[in-house]
């Protein structure tokens, strides 16, 4: 019965928020205290939310300052040169944004912490997006799930779960997976030429000086991409065109538009440019110290966001309008963050995790024991999509892994097959990054999930499919 009613549960959300019937927020807390009532624990609903949201507080703290410092980053001009080499490198071309949101986060994503990635990413290619009225649930999707393989570095989380369960070394795991995460990770830049390929076909080909605008950047924009009259341009709008601007003359005027597309104003009052090695500095030391697990992440955010606050903005009344700059990310992730506390809360706390992980098990064919991993690996795509990755690794794996080596399949190849669905766990709605992500590119949760699932559930099976090939799973 609780089997039943934990899919059912999961399923119910899934449609409500993807038909736009309820907000994310509101789905996550309504939904699961309706089914904890039906289980017949609705007197213990309390404690179960007290639960999630101890267990989630850390993050939601982690996420709250994380948002604070990089928007503080964003706003004193860190990344400004990020931004300008990517539109080098793009010229106004959809096809090569999209790749380059690709390649951005694949290289942000290094930091094993994806709330860091999304941030970067958003906030570099969000006006790129905009202003080239291109798809951001494209943007969203391709940012997703090249974070989500490279979120199976060994600091990045899933990896050093599946050691810990399965009591095996973290690089035994990882680097001969390599081979099968690298096919996966080309499998994305892949996917995001030819989603490139059709924004392209779809907006045309355009050039700098045909996306010159004049009409000012809204001001929700410009809390995002940082304080400032906005980035007004001098030109003309965007219009598509057939041609590709090729040949010197146009490539000259190219050179020459690029100096007035600006997608960050870079006539905001809160650039330091005096301080700007500074702030990189402090931002790489930051990055250094979660990598090498010196300090909690939450605390090596909060001792960030003061300090950089501190020294870019000694002022108070300063201080108090970039935080106000950037209360309402900071409110949105936060919030979603403790309303997935009540739904996690209730899936673990009345059993129901746990029932669907034994009936997963237990479904699996007798004649199927010597494939084992492929089962784990098939597995994988929709247990770490309907359950966090604690419950999958510390709860489903260990049984998976005594049932293969009952088969003769070692807990390494087990352990390898389960990190093949990650890049799908990345757009789960009990992954609290991907509120950071569809937040801070203002696309709804629903959106992204009819776009992202298909295409992160096929990089899932590339992985897979290269791993049964070279022999790793």
């Amino acid at each position: 019965m609780l089997t039943i009613l934990g899919f059912a549960m999961i399923a119910t959300f899934l449609v409500l928020i993807m038909m736009k019937k309820m907000s994310p927020i509101a789905a996550l807390v309504l939904i699961p205290a309706l089914f904890c009532v039906f289980v017949g624990k609705g007197a213990k609903l309390g404690d179960y939310v007290i639960e999630g949201v101890t267990s989630l507080a850390p993050t939601a703290a982690m996420l709250m300052f994380a948002i604070v410092y990089f928007g503080v980053m964003i706003d004193v001009g860190l990344f400004d040169p990020i931004v300008r080499g990517i539109l080098k490198f793009a010229k106004a071309d959809p096809m090569r944004i999209v790749v380059g949101t690709a390649i951005l986060a694949a290289i942000v994503s290094l930091d094993g912490d994806g709330s860091t990635t999304f941030m970067i990413t958003v906030s570099a290619m969000y006006p790129l997006y905009k202003r080239l009225k291109m798809s951001l649930v494209v943007m969203t999707g391709v940012a997703a799930m090249a974070n989500g393989v490279m979120n199976t570095l060994p600091w990045g989380g899933p990896t050093a779960r599946a050691a810990t369960a399965l009591k095996l070394d973290a690089s035994d795991i990882f680097v001969p997976m390599i081979p099968a995460l690298a096919v996966g990770l080309l499998g994305v830049f892949i996917l995001s030429y030819v989603l490139g390929m059709r924004e392209r076909k779809r907006l045309g080909v355009l050039t700098l000086s045909e996306v010159l605008v004049d009409e000012k950047v809204e001001e929700a924009e410009t809390v995002l991409v940082g304080a400032g009259s906005g980035a007004s341009g001098t030109g003309k709008a965007a219009t598509a065109t057939g041609g590709s601007g090729s040949g010197t003359d146009a490539e000259d005027d190219e050179a020459g538009d690029a100096a007035r597309f600006q997608v960050l104003d870079p006539n905001r009052p809160t650039l330091r440019p005096k301080l700007y090695w500074f702030n990189a500095l402090l931002t790489v030391t930051l990055l250094t110290c979660m990598i090498m697990e010196w300090l909690p992440i939450p605390v090596l955010f909060l001792l960030g966001a003061a300090l950089a606050l501190t020294v870019n903005f000694p002022h108070i009344p300063d201080q108090k309008a970039r935080l106000a700059a950037h209360a309402d990310n900071v409110l949105n992730v936060s919030g979603m963050v403790f309303a997935a506390a009540v739904f996690t809360g209730v899936l673990q706390g009345t059993g129901m995790v746990d029932h669907m992980a034994r009936w997963m098990v237990d479904v699996i064919p007798e004649g199927m024991g010597p494939h084992m991993a492929l089962v784990t690996g098939v597995l994988s795509l929709p247990l770490t999509y309907f359950m966090s990755n604690d419950g999958f690794y510390f709860g489903v794996l260990p049984v998976l892994a005594e049932a293969g080596a009952a088969h003769g399949v070692s807990p390494l190849e087990m352990a390898r097959a389960s990190l093949v669905g990650q890049p799908l766990h990345m757009s789960s709605p009990l992954v609290p990054a991907v509120y950071v992500l569809v937040g801070m590119a203002k696309v709804e949760f629903g959106d992204h999930t009819k776009f992202v699932v298909k295409w992160a559930a096929l990089t899932c099976l590339l992985i897979l499919g290269a791993g049964i090939l070279f022999g790793i799973i």
